[in-house]
């Protein structure tokens, strides 16, 4: 294969021409050679990482988390180490976040139930008696 446009990149690599320039200007692509028209051109090397970005991002890495893996990479260290923390970092936040989640079911299954015991007592205002009354309004 020999070098390509952005939109060819893009296509595939499987991702925007759009996020290929936003990584450019973040600095994941290495320097590349221009055409004189000013069009950065693609090769095998490119195309590798930015099908490693886009994985990358399918699992959850921000692009700083990508920069850090990939200037290890380019460094000659195994980034293998640091790509597992950052793995359970996130999974630590998945699991903080599906617990609130859980919590804040919780508390709209209740306040469910509390309006419609409301309505069947022939209450008004079921929304705000709600909220006033329950115990997770405060938070």
């Amino acid at each position: 294969m020999g070098q390509v446009t952005v939109g060819k990149a893009a296509e595939m690599a499987g991702v925007s021409a759009k996020a290929i320039r936003i990584w450019e200007a973040k600095g994941l692509l290495p320097a590349a050679d221009r055409t004189q028209a000013g069009y950065r051109m693609f090769d095998e090397a490119d195309l590798e990482v930015l099908r490693f970005i886009r994985r990358a991002k399918a699992l959850g890495l921000t692009l700083d988390e990508i920069s850090d893996i990939l200037d290890l990479q380019r460094a000659g260290a195994q980034p293998c180490g640091r790509v597992t923390q950052m793995l359970d970092a996130h999974i630590a936040h998945i699991a903080r976040t599906l617990a609130e989640l859980r919590d804040l079911r919780r508390s709209l299954l209740a306040a469910r139930r509390a309006a419609d015991q409301v309505r069947r007592a022939g209450g008004d205002a079921v929304v705000c008696q709600i909220i006033e009354t329950s115990p997770n309004a405060a938070r």
